[in-house]
């Protein structure tokens, strides 16, 4: 990933792909005759392989992320660990009052007494099986929602806003809409996190979180759905569930997926707003993966 080619792909990302829209308009239909119909509010973000490979739906507007900022997090960790700050082999010592209840948790379910769990291990438990538990444990250890939101600020990242922990946002359905971000925000941080531009990590932290991302676990009806069973695909997610008046709020997912000619596709689908059912949510976000795989190897 680290080769010349891709370098110079990113540099062209950067100077064209970024800015546009709509550039592939036969991808671009077929998106929209997905979308067509729907009772949810659809936000999609791609760039491949090539300049005009870019097409967006909505990319500048605010959707809720959900677990996806569990992705930043990881970042932020990360970058504290290549600061010396953490090691990913550190123990560290998670109390039963760290096990916080009524919160989904792997990582609870396997440690139900606590003790002391290796740093790589919480990470693990946070970006691939998106565990809440872990993910207040990583925020506890860099200082809270703020320091990663500052984090990304200050490497040039915008359009994503970090306020509130898996606890605050989950105790109040109108809260989880002040952690948000863009489609076209989540392309740019995949692109930066895949071609290391901004030099987010270390080596180790980049093949580190790479391995995590394509063990993803969760979202098995979504972006992986409809691929070819060996696709590399990179992803993480992120749900809201339905509230009382039966309103999804968030069902996404976002990811790097890597064609046969071994070429990267940098795609965010967001739902929002939606009055359909899991099912179907989880469906729009499988056929447009679906739509742009078959777009870039049949073309």
């Amino acid at each position: 990933m680290q080769s010349s080619f891709l370098r110079l792909s990113f540099l062209l990302f950067v100077a064209f792909s970024l800015t546009t829209s709509a550039q592939l308009p036969d991808l671009k239909k077929k998106i929209s005759q997905i979308v067509a119909g729907k009772k949810a509010k659809v936000g999609v973000a791609i760039s491949g392989p090539t300049p005009t490979d870019t097409l967006s739906f909505y990319g500048n507007e605010r959707f809720p992320m959900q677990s996806v900022f569990k992705l930043h997090i990881g970042l932020a960790m990360l970058s504290e660990v290549d600061k010396g700050k953490f090691k990913l082999n550190q123990p560290i010592n998670v109390g039963k009052e760290d096990l916080i209840p009524d919160l989904y948790s792997p990582l609870r379910d396997a440690h139900p007494n606590g003790g002391e769990i290796e740093l790589s291990k919480i990470i693990e438990y946070t970006v691939a099986e998106s565990d809440n538990v872990g993910c207040e444990l990583l925020l506890k250890l860099l200082g809270g929602p703020k320091f990663v939101e500052q984090y990304l600020l200050q490497r040039g990242f915008k359009n994503v806003s970090i306020k509130i922990n898996e606890q605050v946002m989950q105790k109040n359905w109108e809260l989880q809409y002040q952690n948000w971000t863009t489609p076209k925000a989540a392309n740019e941080l995949l692109t930066a996190y895949y071609f290391n531009t901004k030099k987010l990590l270390s080596a180790k932290s980049h093949e580190f979180l790479w391995k995590v991302m394509k063990g993803t676990k969760t979202g098995k009806n979504r972006l992986r759905a409809q691929l070819p069973p060996e696709t590399v695909l990179a992803h993480k997610t992120g749900s809201s569930g339905t509230n009382k008046e039966g309103l999804t709020a968030a069902v996404n997912d976002i990811g790097v997926l890597i064609l046969p000619s071994g070429s990267p596709v940098f795609i965010s689908i967001f739902v929002t707003n939606s009055n359909e059912n899991e099912a179907t949510n989880e469906k729009i976000i499988a056929d447009i993966g679906k739509a742009t795989w078959d777009y870039f190897t049949k073309k």
